[in-house]
């Protein structure tokens, strides 16, 4: 055993609050005492597949024909600092979570029985070396904002199809650049990443980007000549493996800067789908790539101009309509009353016709859409006694459908049935 590696094992063993970090003969990890699972990805994030010893399996209390289960070592990586845990299987019987407690277990919940003995685990490999990536373009990223900008990472998520880093204050666009092509360039140099350990006080001497609260024993992980981190992830060998750190997205977060990143496959996966879209936008708009902003605020105005047209119209058409109403307006117990059925009207092209009837005094309006399901509106002057909103109650009672209002003016929607019946009901109740 080489010098350097005899003086760790030592020191290893001397620290009691070491939880799984002490190493024998043949340079690898296996549990202590107060630690019931071995983990193996503390120094083999790559391991995909491993034998282990169910230690104890017992259902899950919310559904008993899933099991939880401890084994005596495992690769499966649980929930913890930000990242999610892995997936795959255990003698071939579907892992489904992966979590931390505080006996120093690692429990698998999986999807049946899964017996006693010996099993063997297979890592779903294409998420770990996807968190992997993730994790790793983000210690490269937080320490290229520290190193680049003096701008401290606050917090760190890993989620299913991006990832967010908030950091400790605001930064603008150019700042976001500069990080990011220094992140960029430690990514293409394909440094170094190595895992080391060191007590907390050498820890202190090593320049550490965030000084760590935990006590004992730490696991480093290090970015060769850029970054030594605190950490109990995985990681990739070389930073390399990364592929690229892009910067989708940053929002003003809680007075500082939430940025969303993508690295790896994920990045190339986010490529594309701005790629297709970018294609997509340049079809419709018959303008090149570089043009779309122009073209797009060009549209924009153009859509307002528009909208402003169709509103003049709309305003009008509803008073040419409510004229030709108000013409054929029925005298009707104490008011004169406009009940019709308008064909192409949406709710709220009712309640301005049936408003703008009634602002003529003495008269009521009650105005149903077709086709069913309908919208209804009634509305009355100030000056009649007709209670809008007793009327809609009586006619949703009968037809269906629901709404509400005020006795001056009340609508509703779903109602269903022959609509010619529904303006003779009407009609008899104006004259009640």
């Amino acid at each position: 055993m080489p010098a350097d590696l005899g003086h760790t094992v030592r020191r290893l063993r001397a620290s009691s609050r070491l939880r799984g970090f002490l190493l024998n003969a043949d340079e690898k990890f296996c549990r202590t005492e107060t630690d019931v699972t071995e983990r193996i990805y503390y120094t083999d994030p790559y391991a995909r597949e491993f034998d282990a010893t169910i230690v104890r399996a017992y259902p899950l209390e919310d559904n008993p024909a899933h099991r939880r289960v401890v084994l005596d070592r495992t690769a499966f990586y649980p929930t913890s600092g930000g990242q999610p845990f892995d997936t795959g299987t255990l003698a071939d019987i579907r892992v489904l979570s992966v979590e931390d407690d505080d006996d120093g277990e690692v429990v698998h919940v999986v999807e049946g029985d899964i017996g006693s003995g010996v099993v063997h685990g297979r890592i779903d490999w294409e998420r770990r070396f996807e968190h992997m990536q993730q994790h790793t373009g983000q210690h490269v990223l937080s320490a290229a904002f520290d190193r680049v900008l003096k701008v401290p990472t606050v917090s760190f998520h890993l989620g299913s199809a991006s990832s967010t880093i908030d950091l400790a204050r605001e930064v603008g666009a150019a700042e976001i650049a500069r990080a990011e092509r220094e992140a960029n360039k430690i990514v293409w140099e394909d440094r170094a990443v190595a895992i080391r350990f060191a007590d907390a006080a050498e820890a202190a001497t090593l320049g550490l980007r965030k000084e760590s609260k935990r006590a004992g024993m730490l696991r480093l992980i290090d970015v060769e000549n850029f970054d030594v981190s605190a950490c109990g992830g995985t990681h990739v060998a070389r930073t390399g493996a990364i592929g690229v750190i892009a910067v989708a997205g940053a929002e003003r977060f809680k007075g500082a800067t939430r940025l969303e990143f993508l690295c790896g496959g994920r990045a190339l996966t986010g490529y594309h789908a701005l790629r297709d879209s970018v294609a997509g936008s340049v079809r419709l708009l018959s303008v090149l790539p570089a043009e779309l902003p122009n073209a797009i605020e060009r549209a924009q105005a153009e859509t307002r101009e528009l909208r402003g047209q169709i509103k003049d119209l709309h305003g009008r058409l509803t008073e040419h309509e409510a004229a030709a109403l108000i013409a054929r307006a029925e005298p009707t117990g104490p008011a004169r009353a406009v009940v019709a059925a308008l064909a192409g009207w949406d709710a709220n092209g009712l309640k301005n016709i049936a408003s703008t009837i009634a602002g003529r005094p003495g008269h009521v309006a009650v105005l149903i859409s077709t086709p069913v399901p309908a919208a209804i509106v009634v509305a009355r002057a100030p000056d009649v006694t007709i209670d809008a909103s007793a009327t809609l109650k009586k006619l949703t009672a009968q037809f269906g459908g629901k709404g509400g209002g005020r006795p001056e003016l009340a609508q509703g929607g779903g109602l269903q049935g022959d609509v010619e019946e529904m303006l003779r009901t009407a009609r008899a109740f104006l004259m009640a």
